[in-house]
């Protein structure tokens, strides 16, 4: 019996580091992606090429690594718990931020480089050492997701009282934000992560049955999978449209924060009702989890906090040198240089301190001709 326990601790264990790596793989994958399609808007933009975006090599190339980002990402729900893979999206912040500093074209110096950025800094710190005490005193229990499985889960009365209570929940707060007009932050990315509780244990299910189905016998034929696979697309088209939504009203990083700290904190009280994963886990141990995550959450904080905040486009006007005429640009599509704090504009250095130079003015006022010899029939 003991060697019976010692080797399932062991494959546990083993699954338990192939996820933790294809999920931190995916993510850094998916932040280099993001970062390879921004970079290719922007150059399309500086060099007004008119070529839409999807007809460049570096936009496709961001996809596909995209593509395989979230791919890894999904198949590690299968390996390792819920609760260990959610919080792992903190990486994908690290890596974001760095691959700013990468991308970064404006030339600071040292001391006014740290001043900036410390906190940036002091925030890649912690969320890199949270993530190492979660992912250390994580849970290590995990269950094969046969169709069985699955469907005990499903009809047990801790989801099933959990569900009542995310579904009250969200009508709820739906009916404040739709109806009375709350248009909060917290109010919509309540919804994205009461959505997202639901999203995590759908993409487990699906993505450990389509493992096991692989390696092992068939589960693909048991109802319980299309009925999972449904719900996990229509929440993250749901998910997907209450994200829009909130962009268009807040800051990205205030968003990035926010929903990063809701959504892994619904996704582990979901793994743990559902799957039950700290049933076999020591005080301990869930104590020394939840500080990692909390320092994790503290992290991004400090990282999104000292991002910058996306300037509104504003028109502005040039001046067409082949035909000398102004033209306003208001579509959004132009790219105006940005002014750094100063009022230089375009490649112009910044000549703030530099004084005005002064031009003279003529007090003295030309009288025409005609307008003489009409002032003198007047006398």
């Amino acid at each position: 019996m003991a060697r019976e326990e010692d080797g399932v601790a062991a494959d546990s264990y083993t699954e338990n580091l192939i996820g933790t790596l294809l999920a931190i793989f995916g993510n850094l994958l998916v932040s280099i992606s993001v970062s390879i399609q921004k970079q290719s808007h922007v150059t399309l933009a500086g060099n007004k090429d008119p070529r839409q975006y999807y007809y460049t090599k570096t936009w496709w190339s961001g996809l596909m690594l995209m593509v395989l980002g979230e791919g890894a990402l999904f198949v590690s729900y299968a390996f390792a718990p819920l609760s260990l893979i959610a919080p792992l999206n903190a990486v994908s912040v690290i890596s974001s931020s760095i691959l700013g500093f990468v991308f970064l074209r404006e030339k600071w110096k040292a001391q006014e480089f740290l001043k900036r950025y410390i906190l940036t800094f002091l925030g890649c710190a912690l969320t890199a050492g949270g993530t190492y005490l979660f992912v250390t005193f994580g849970p290590n229990s995990h269950e094969k997701l046969n169709a069985e499985n699955i469907v005990k889960h499903v009809i047990g009365w801790p989801f099933l009282l959990y569900l009542l209570l995310g579904i009250i929940t969200f009508c709820l707060v739906l009916y404040f934000y739709k109806q009375r007009n709350a248009n909060y932050l917290v109010l919509i990315l309540l919804l994205v992560a009461l959505l997202g509780s639901v999203t995590v244990i759908t993409v487990k299910a699906v993505s450990g049955m389509i493992v096991l189905s692989i390696l092992g016998p068939l589960q693909l034929s048991y109802p319980i999978f299309y009925v999972m696979f449904v719900c996990m697309v229509a929440t993250i088209v749901f998910q997907a449209s209450f994200l829009a939504q909130a962009s268009h009203l807040y800051d990205s990083s205030l968003i990035a924060c926010v929903n990063y700290i809701f959504c892994t904190t619904f996704a582990i009280v979901s793994g743990a009702i559902f799957y039950q994963e700290f049933n076999h886990e020591d005080v301990l141990h869930i104590c020394m989890f939840l500080l990692g995550c909390a320092i994790c959450f503290l992290g991004v904080f400090l990282i999104t906090k000292n991002k910058r905040k996306a300037k509104a486009f504003e028109p502005y006007v040039t001046m067409d040198m082949a035909k000398g005429i102004p033209t306003i640009h208001n579509k959004g599509w132009a790219v105006q240089p940005d002014y750094n704090g100063s009022f230089s504009y375009g490649a112009l250095e910044n000549n703030d301190s530099v004084t005005p130079v002064t031009l003279p003015v003529d007090q003295e006022l030309s009288i025409s001709p005609t307008l003489s010899t009409q002032g003198q029939r007047l006398m």
